[in-house]
């Protein structure tokens, strides 16, 4: 890859714990560490069970657990939590589980300036970053805010062995997506690409281990430091047309997160690899493969993930206002977007043709 010595990069502060069994062991720990005393424990319904343990863990620290996470973060959800936060005096969240539990976590801490402790079960990435999102009236927006940065993130392995086989893939596309974009994002910088090539290596190394043993430890290790790397880049540069993409098609048409991602990526790669020929090499060698959008669609496929949009319920007759409402919002993203462009993204992705 060409140097270039023209970049600004700003590093984010957090701090991170990493080791199996952190979820119990070390949660406690970094509410201490922070000074908080009456934390409000946030997760969705799956992963009650697990935040149930943390906030057990917690003790006297725990001032309530509020399992009403959901994708997308549908605005009145974050009113109902942002309530109860108020209710219970809470001086500090932790929230448990994947993207939908982090990010609701993140919507309490925009209104109220609570520090918030992420835990995650999933490789969404969003524990990495200053990004927040809320659904509101079938449109999803998002934003950039210090206040939700995570003060402190647990990464246990342990939580993310239970994660079903299909949502690990999906949930490992979702964190490639990250390092994709990062590559090529108009505030990218070399310390960028190290950490997403690295990031898209190890995520592709170990989700074929985890396809065939999900209780590998060491596999869901290497997953959880990828999508680690995948989300510090999520968090340090601008994303381009592949997250609009799967910010429209889950806010307006209500489309699973993670799934969207695998669908998407591929066909969003091959519209902008013309004009990105350092990200295209830096895939190449993270996938050992010459062609990175149809690698990362075989892989997709590989491993049983869904491979077109009309499998997650999408319409055909949908297409057309997707693309309208892509086409029409200002963003960063190295090949020029049109409607026609992206209509014909996302045909493709529709069909679940190979790129």
């Amino acid at each position: 890859m060409t140097f270039t010595g023209d970049f600004t990069y700003e590093s984010r502060p957090g701090r991170v714990v990493f080791r199996p069994g952190a979820a119990v062991s070390a949660t406690p720990a970094e509410a201490e560490h922070l000074g908080l005393r009456r934390l409000l424990v946030v997760c969705g319904s799956r992963g009650e069970a697990v935040a149930g343990a943390v906030a057990d863990a917690l003790g006297d620290s725990c001032a309530g657990l509020h399992a009403e996470a959901r994708m997308h973060v549908p605005v009145e959800d974050a009113d109902r939590a942002v309530a109860a936060a108020r209710a219970t005096g809470a001086d500090g969240v932790v929230a448990v589980g994947g993207g939908s539990s982090i990010g609701l976590g993140k919507a309490i801490a925009l209104r109220t300036g609570l520090p918030l402790i992420a835990v995650p079960s999933t490789y969404s990435g969003s524990e990495m970053t200053p990004v927040w999102g809320l659904t509101e009236a079938g449109v999803k927006r998002t934003g950039r805010d210090p206040k939700v940065q995570p003060r402190s993130v647990v990464y246990d392995p342990e939580l993310t062995v239970s994660l079903p086989v299909p949502l690990t893939v999906t949930s490992g596309v979702n964190a490639l997506a990250h390092a994709v974009e990062a590559l090529y994002a108009p505030d990218t910088s070399p310390l960028i690409a190290l950490m997403a090539e690295e990031g898209v290596r190890a995520i592709t190394e170990a989700l074929p281990a985890l396809a065939a043993r999900p209780d590998d430890l060491d596999a869901r290790g290497r997953a959880l430091y990828g999508a680690w790397l995948c989300g510090a880049c999520l968090g340090s540069t601008t994303m381009g047309l592949h997250h609009k993409l799967c910010h429209v098609l889950g806010g307006t048409f209500g489309l699973p997160h993670a799934e969207t991602h695998t669908v998407v990526l591929p066909h969003a790669l091959a519209y902008n690899t013309p004009a990105v020929p350092g990200a295209s090499a830096a895939l190449s060698r993270a996938l050992d493969a010459e062609n990175p959008s149809q690698a990362l669609w075989d892989l997709a496929g590989r491993l049983g993930a869904p491979r077109s949009l009309a499998e997650l319920g999408l319409k055909e007759t949908e297409l057309a206002e997707a693309a309208r409402q892509v086409a029409g919002q200002p963003y960063a993203n190295p090949r020029p977007v049109t409607t026609e462009g992206v209509r014909a993204v996302l045909q493709a992705a529709f069909e679940g043709r190979r790129p």
